[in-house]
C-alpha cells in the first residue's frame, strides 16, 4: 500500500480508527470468545457479513465476498488467528471517502497506483491525497460468489476501469481460494511438517481482457496486486531471500526509501537475505525488484512461535512491473515484484493498526482481447516445536530461526 504517509492521516479523519483495533487478546466473558482468537473473529465477521468458512481438520480460512472475496483470517487450531482485522471500521458501518481499510490476511487489488497509467487518479489531477481514490471495484463493491464448498470458494467480478491517461479497460477478475491440507503444503514447499500445526491456502487470481483492444505499454498496463495484513509482535521479523548479482543487471537488492530511508536497526541485508522488523511500531516499506525475487518470502514471530511462508513464483527474466510512485514517471514499468510494509504511529501518535504486510504483484499485463493471466500464491502458517519450525525455515527461506531471532539483537 503505497504513499501511506499521506493516506493514513486521512483514514483517521474519516473512520476514527485508533490503536484499539489491534488484535490484543482481552479477557473473555462467559458468552464471548477471547478477542484476537479465531472464534472471536468468526463471530465478529458473521455479525456484519455473510462469511464463507473453509475447513480442513483443525485448520480453517474465513472469506468475505463483500470485501472482494478477501481472506480475512485463518487458523491452524481453532484458537490462533493470523489475519489483522480492523474491528473499528467494520463495526462502524461507515465508508471512508478514499479507501476502506478493512484489514484481512489477503486482499485483491489492481495496480498501478500512481503515475501516468494510474487507476487511482483521474486524468489531469495532481498526485496528492485529495485526488487519490481506490476504485470502488476493489474497495467497496462485492465480488459474486460463483461456487463454494467446504474446501474452496470462487469469486468473480466484471470491471470497467480508466487510467490517468484516459485508457479504458474492460476486464473480468476470477478469484479462487482453496484451503490446503498438510500433505499438500509439504508437497508445495518440499518440507516435512512433522507434528507442526499448519494453516494454509492457495490463492488463484485470473485477470482477463474482455475489451476489443489489446493493452499496450504505450497507453498503460494493469497488474494483479495481492496484499496480506498480518498481526505484528515485538519479535516478528520479515525474511526475504534475494538473488545475488550485479546491481546494474538485477537492480538494487532492496528499495528502502518509500517513506524515508528505513534505519539499520530495522532493516538488514546479510548473505543475500533481507530482514525487516514486523513489530508494528515504526512505519516503513521495502520493495524487491523482480530480477532479485526468488519466489518465496515469509516471517517468523518468535514471541508466538509462528512461521509464515508465502510462495509466489516470479516469471523468469520478466522485468516489466508497474510503477506506482505518485508522479509522472520516466520508467513506468520499473516496479517491484515483492513488497513489505511495517505499520507504525503517525506524528500525532494515532495509528491504523498495528500490522505488517507481505505483498506480491504480477508483471505488467499486455493482454490481447480474450487473453488472461493468472497470478497465484500460497500462504502457509506453521506453529509448534521450534526444532521442527527451524527445519521448515531452513528449507524455504534458507536461514535458521536463530539467525532470524538474533538479527536485530
Amino acid at each position: 500500500m503505497r504513499t501511506l504517509a499521506f493516506l493514513f492521516v486521512a483514514i483517521f479523519i474519516f473512520t476514527g480508527c485508533t490503536g484499539n483495533s489491534s488484535k490484543k487478546k482481552e479477557h473473555k466473558t462467559e458468552d464471548q470468545p477471547t478477542k484476537g482468537t479465531y472464534a472471536y473473529d468468526r463471530q465478529f465477521l458473521k455479525k456484519y457479513h455473510d462469511i464463507i468458512e473453509l475447513k480442513n481438520g483443525n485448520s480453517a480460512v474465513l472469506l468475505v465476498a463483500d470485501y472482494q472475496g478477501r481472506v480475512m483470517t485463518s487458523t491452524c487450531d481453532g484458537e490462533s488467528s493470523f489475519g489483522w482485522i480492523n474491528y473499528d471500521l467494520i463495526s462502524s458501518g461507515k465508508k471512508a471517502e478514499h479507501i476502506n481499510v478493512y484489514g484481512g490476511e489477503e486482499r485483491f487489488w489492481i495496480g498501478p497506483e500512481g503515475g501516468q497509467f494510474s487507476i487511482f487518479f483521474e486524468k489531469g489531477k495532481d498526485f496528492v491525497f485529495d485526488n487519490w481514490q481506490v476504485p470502488a471495484e476493489i474497495d467497496t463493491e462485492p465480488f459474486k460468489v460463483v461456487s463454494s464448498n467446504s474446501t474452496s470458494a470462487t469469486f468473480s467480478k466484471d470491471m470497467h476501469l480508466k487510467n490517468y491517461s484516459g485508457t479504458e479497460f474492460d476486464l473480468n477478475v476470477n478469484r479462487k481460494i482453496t484451503i490446503l491440507d498438510k500433505a499438500s503444503v509439504q508437497k508445495e514447499l518440499g518440507v516435512d511438517a512433522g507434528n507442526l500445526s499448519v494453516a494454509a491456502f492457495r490463492s488463484e487470481n485470473r485477470l482477463k481482457n474482455k475489451g476489443l483492444k489489446a493493452w499496450k505499454k504505450e497507453t498503460g498496463l494493469l497488474s494483479i496486486w495481492l496484499l496480506s495484513m498480518l498481526n505484528p509482535s515485538d519479535k516478528a521479523v520479515i525474511v526475504i531471500p534475494v538473488k545475488a548479482g550485479d546491481k546494474e543487471m538485477l537492480g538494487p537488492v532492496v528499495i528502502d526509501d518509500y517513506f524515508g530511508k528505513v534505519s539499520s536497526d530495522r532493516l538488514k541485508v546479510i548473505d543475500n537475505v533481507v530482514y525487516f522488523r514486523g513489530d508494528g511500531k515504526s512505519r516503513g516499506k521495502i520493495g524487491i525488484p523482480p530480477l532479485r525475487a526468488k519466489g518465496v518470502m515469509g516471517s517468523y514471530d518468535a514471541e508466538n512461535k509462528v512461521l509464515t511462508v508465502l510462495k509466489c513464483p516470479v516469471p523468469e527474466n520478466e522485468k516489466d512491473y508497474v510503477n506506482s510512485l505518485w508522479k509522472l514517471q520516466d520508467k513506468p514499468y520499473a516496479g517491484d515484484a515483492y513488497n513489505s510494509y511495517n505499520d507504525g504511529p503517525l506524528d500525532d501518535g494515532s495509528q491504523l493498526g498495528p500490522f505488517y504486510e507481505l505483498e506480491t504483484s504480477s508483471p505488467a499485463l499486455a493482454l490481447k482481447p480474450g487473453e488472461e493471466y493468472s497470478h497465484d500464491q500460497i500462504i502457509c502458517h506453521f506453529t509448534g516445536d521450534e526444532l521442527e519450525l527451524n527445519s521448515i525455515a531452513m528449507k524455504t527461506l534458507g536461514v535458521s530461526l536463530n539467525q532470524i531471532k538474533g538479527i536485530f539483537e
